[in-house]
């Protein structure tokens, strides 16, 4: 029938929105934005794009496991879902979202890939992008960028703890962002 698909129900075992709403939350910790990075659309959406970077990295560690796929998978299509939703929210037109949305899937897949690059090509690497992406509408000091990259770590150490199976259930914590210092560094 046409309308199967809408009306469709989800898997019981799709943990995509538990685990999106997480992201999401820890995304807004306002200890984030007191620590410097713009409380503006453009960096709640970097810190969207950092945290889903986070747990996709994670996620593509277990190639094998096909639940960890799926959930991937689940919160690419999520968060696509998101953004258009977001625009609709702010007042974008039918005509302009899809544009909007593709654009913004770019601007985030092309945050993931230089997470990616720059996890695994050391703390400088990993530095610069976090400086260029996270806080690339303001001027950070170095010790701000440093808490960054230390709250990358700690989130990649504590994500590496946790079983694929742990994972596919929803099972994610992220460690508290350093708080932000009276000077305004971390």
């Amino acid at each position: 029938m046409m309308f199967d698909r809408w009306f469709a129900r989800k898997p019981r075992d799709d943990r995509s929105a538990e685990v999106y709403a997480r992201i999401v939350a820890q995304a807004r910790r306002p200890e984030f934005y007191a620590g410097g990075v713009p409380d503006s659309l453009d960096g709640r959406f970097e810190m969207l794009a950092l945290h889903l970077f986070l747990v996709l990295h994670r996620l593509v560690q277990e190639r094998d496991d096909p639940a960890c796929a799926a959930l991937g998978q689940a919160l690419a299509d999520r968060v696509a879902a998101d953004l258009d939703a977001n625009l609709r929210e702010m007042g974008a037109g039918d005509l302009g979202v899809g544009r909007r949305v593709k654009r913004m899937a770019g601007a985030l897949y092309g945050r993931i890939a230089a997470y990616g690059a720059a996890v695994d090509g050391g703390d400088a690497e990993l530095r610069q992008a976090i400086r260029r992406n996270l806080f690339g509408t303001v001027e950070p000091g170095d010790e701000q960028v440093a808490a960054m990259a230390r709250y990358v770590l700690a989130v990649q150490a504590l994500l590496a703890r946790r079983a694929a199976s742990e994972l596919t259930q929803g099972v994610l914590e992220f460690p508290p962002p350093e708080p932000a210092r009276p000077d305004g560094s971390r």
